[in-house]
C-alpha cells in the first residue's frame, strides 16, 4: 500500500476525526488505503466505508468485517451509504487530487514525466477523456478552462495555439501537447506552467470542483452533530472551497445570517488555520509539499 500512495499527514487526520471506537466513519478517498488502515485499527465495534472510483485501487481493499469499500465517485455519498442503512456518519475524511499512483502509471496520462495517450480520467468507465478536451472543446471553452481551474497567465493564447495545430492532426499524447506548448512557457517555470495545464484538463475532465461541491454539501446532512469533517487539498480552488464552507457556511464565500443576525453555519473550525506537513514529512514524501489540512466539528 505504501508503494501505491503513502498517506499524508496521516497522525493529523487521525487526531482530526477525533475517532470513537464504535463510531460510523467514511474515507471518501481510499485509494491505497494508507488512511483507511489506521482509522479501522481503531476502531473495536464501528465501521469504515471507503469510496474510489477508480478500479486499480480495488486491488488495496482491506480484509476486515469492520471497513466496506465502495467503488463509486464520491459523490453518491449519501445515497450510497443509505444502501448499507446508513444515515448518520462520526467523521469523514477526504484527501483530495490525484493519488501517487495514478501520476506513476504512465498510461493514465497523469503525469507531465511520462510518454502516454492523453487520458487524464479518474474513473475509467467515463467517456469524458483529456483527448477530448484538447480536441474537441471550442477555443473559447478551452481558454476558460485553463484561467480558471489553471490559472494561466495567458490561457487564451494557449488555448489558441491548441486549436491551430489540432485543425492539421489530433493532439494525441503527452508529449505532443508539451513540444507544441513548450515556445510559450516561461523561462525557468517550465514544470510550473506545465503543472498549470494538466491541472486544468484533468479538473474539467473529472468534473472535480462540481463533484466535490455536491460530496461537502451531503457531509453536512450526514454528519452527526459533532461529527469531525476532515479534507486535505493540494490547490487553492479546492481549498478555497472548503475554507469558504467551514468559515462562512456557503462555497461563495459570503457570510450569510439570519432573521435575527445569527450566522449561518454548519461547522466550527477545529484547525484555526490549515494543518501544514512538517518538513521532515515533505522530505520523506515530496507530494505532501502542497497539502493543507482543515479540521471543523458539525455544530
Amino acid at each position: 500500500m505504501s508503494e501505491y500512495h503513502d498517506p499524508v499527514l496521516l497522525s493529523e487526520c487521525l487526531e482530526g476525526l477525533n475517532i470513537k471506537s464504535k463510531g460510523t466513519y467514511v474515507d471518501v478517498t481510499f485509494g491505497g488505503g494508507g488512511h483507511s488502515k489506521a482509522i479501522v485499527s481503531q476502531l473495536s465495534e464501528g465501521h469504515l466505508y471507503a469510496f474510489d472510483q477508480d478500479e486499480d485501487a480495488l486491488k488495496n481493499e482491506l480484509d476486515d468485517d469492520r471497513f466496506t469499500l465502495i467503488n463509486a465517485n464520491f459523490k453518491y455519498l449519501k445515497s450510497s451509504l443509505r444502501m448499507y442503512g446508513v444515515k448518520e456518519i462520526d467523521g469523514l475524511l477526504a484527501d483530495l487530487g490525484v493519488s501517487s499512483h495514478q501520476f506513476d502509471v504512465p498510461d493514465r496520462g497523469f503525469s507531465t514525466r511520462f510518454e502516454a495517450e492523453l487520458d487524464m480520467r479518474m474513473d475509467q468507465n467515463s467517456d469524458l477523456n483529456a483527448y477530448k478536451v484538447i480536441n474537441e472543446y471550442e477555443q473559447e471553452d478551452l481558454k476558460n478552462i485553463l484561467k480558471i481551474y489553471g490559472e494561466l497567465k495567458r490561457p487564451g493564447t494557449v488555448a489558441r495555439i491548441i486549436c491551430e495545430a489540432r485543425v492539421n492532426a489530433p493532439i494525441q499524447t503527452v508529449t505532443e501537447l508539451k513540444d507544441l506548448l513548450k515556445p510559450l512557457t516561461p523561462a525557468m517555470l517550465e514544470n510550473k506552467f506545465f503543472a498549470q495545464v494538466f491541472q486544468a484538463i484533468r479538473i474539467e475532465v473529472n468534473d472535480e470542483l462540481n463533484v466535490l461541491k455536491e460530496m461537502l454539501s451531503q457531509a453536512q446532512e450526514v454528519l452527526k452533530p459533532g461529527g469531525r469533517l476532515v479534507v486535505i487539498s493540494y490547490h487553492s480552488l479546492e481549498d478555497r472551497l472548503v475554507k469558504n464552507l467551514i468559515q462562512k457556511g456557503n462555497f461563495e464565500g459570503e457570510l450569510e445570517q439570519d432573521f435575527f443576525g445569527n450566522k449561518l453555519l454548519s461547522f466550527k473550525k477545529i484547525s484555526r488555520k490549515p494543518i501544514l506537513p512538517t518538513a521532515e514529512e515533505i522530505k520523506r514524501n515530496n507530494r505532501a509539499r502542497s497539502a493543507k489540512l482543515r479540521v471543523a466539528e458539525k455544530l
